[in-house]
């Protein structure tokens, strides 16, 4: 007679990240152009950055917006490089659970702000065709402010809704505490 159900618990603690399978000798050299561009986009964005902000001529929302996409584009390239470079330069593949989240976590809200940032960048240049006469009157920095806060909140709840119903979708299919005993 079958069992009646498999009560298998599978909970990973760690995960061995490999780099490219088959080319491990070669993970040094292979390793060099994501450092460069790494280095070129930390270097860039936080000029970027730093530019805008000590300037005043260039605190209008087309740049504000330029500057938060900057801002994400150094979020977006710390989340994996710097583990990616270790896992090449170090053979460090083993990243937790909880960190693989936590990049997942952060990629995704990344990609989802510099979308809705590229949409008020186009509300931004719509607003100066269409309506230049106004321009400053509707797009002031409180709401250039407003709107960055926006595309923020909108990130972190869109993503935090998907993981909370993933979670439930995860927690139902468990079995039950006395099984894993």
């Amino acid at each position: 007679m079958m069992p009646t159900g498999n009560h298998t618990f599978f909970a990973p603690v760690t995960y061995i990240l490999t780099g490219i399978p088959g080319t491990e000798e070669s993970h040094v050299w292979i390793s060099i152009p994501f450092c460069l561009m790494y280095i070129v986009a930390l270097f860039g964005n936080s000029l970027l950055l730093f530019i805008i902000v000590t300037e005043q001529s260039l605190h209008e929302p087309m740049y504000l917006f330029v500057s938060m996409l900057a801002a994400l584009d150094l979020l977006l390239s710390t989340t994996p490089v710097p583990k990616m470079l270790a896992v090449f330069w170090f053979r460090a593949g083993e990243i937790s659970f909880a960190a693989c989240l936590t990049q997942m976590f952060f990629i995704h809200v990344s990609f989802i702000a510099e979308s809705a940032i590229l949409l008020a960048m186009v509300f931004d240049w719509y607003v100066a065709i269409c309506d230049p006469l106004r321009y400053t009157i509707i797009l002031s920095k409180s709401v250039t402010g407003k709107m960055g806060l926006a595309v923020v909140t909108r990130s972190f709840c869109f993503i935090f809704h998907r993981l909370s119903c993933e979670a439930v979708e995860v927690l139902q299919n468990q079995p039950p505490a006395s099984h894993l005993l």
